[in-house]
């Protein structure tokens, strides 16, 4: 199952930026604009980290850090402009893992996530994005997907499919995981899904779908890329 970030925001380019960024590497991102929201979300849905902008337009962003800590430890990264080191340490007193000042670089925040997430236990590695192997090459960060040099067009959930298996690329994914992260936890048991996704991607990555050398299948259990 992917990890679920909760991204609080108000600027809405870098919203979407950030959350664009998050997904190619495998996260599940749910994004909130105003501080309610971000409360509103948090209530509600089972979260692995929350990365917290500081001024946003209903409240400061200081509330939802101090209601999350009377509440769970979940991992939390400020990102703000705010650049005042006595605020720094006051909200890493107050239980932020980090603090990163704007403007910072994607990768640098995708590695301090992972040393967030390491310190409770959480071991996570980069994920693979890029994939080429026997002419296929898929990049997710470019959202490119090509065959022998061949530009294939995938519908978004064919790509969803795809961008999971690449993440895994060589290991086998279960059926229900795969649902899971496709479609949602509600449809992890709807499997006809998944048939009819993996025979639409084998139609268009392989020279013979019926004798698939890339998208195999593991009878019983899932589906893994070579």
């Amino acid at each position: 199952m992917s990890l679920a970030v909760l991204l609080v925001e108000d600027e809405r380019e870098l919203r979407a930026t950030l959350a664009e960024s998050l997904r190619v590497e495998g996260y599940r991102v749910l994004t909130a604009a105003s501080l309610a929201d971000g409360l509103a979300l948090l209530a509600n849905n089972p979260v692995d980290l929350v990365l917290l902008d500081l001024g946003l337009p209903d409240g400061d962003g200081e509330q939802l850090l101090r209601q999350l800590r009377e509440q769970r430890q979940t991992p939390l990264l400020v990102i703000s402009a705010r650049e005042q080191d006595g605020l720094k340490v006051r909200l890493l007193d107050l239980g932020a893992d980090d603090y990163l000042v704007k403007p910072f670089g994607v990768a640098e925040l995708l590695a301090r996530m992972r040393v967030a997430l390491r310190h409770r236990g959480r071991l996570l590695q980069p994920a693979l994005t890029r994939y080429e192997q026997d002419g296929l090459l898929v990049d997710l960060a470019a959202h490119r997907v090509s065959l022998h040099g061949r530009e294939q067009k995938l519908t978004p959930t064919e790509f969803k499919l795809l961008a999971r298996l690449v993440r895994s690329a060589g290991q086998v994914v279960t059926h229900r995981t795969l649902l899971a992260d496709v479609w949602g936890p509600e449809f992890s048991e709807h499997t006809h899904y998944l048939r009819l996704y993996m025979a639409q991607l084998r139609a268009k990555l392989e020279e013979d779908s019926a004798e698939p050398r890339r998208l195999l299948t593991e009878p019983g259990v899932g589906y893994r890329l070579a």
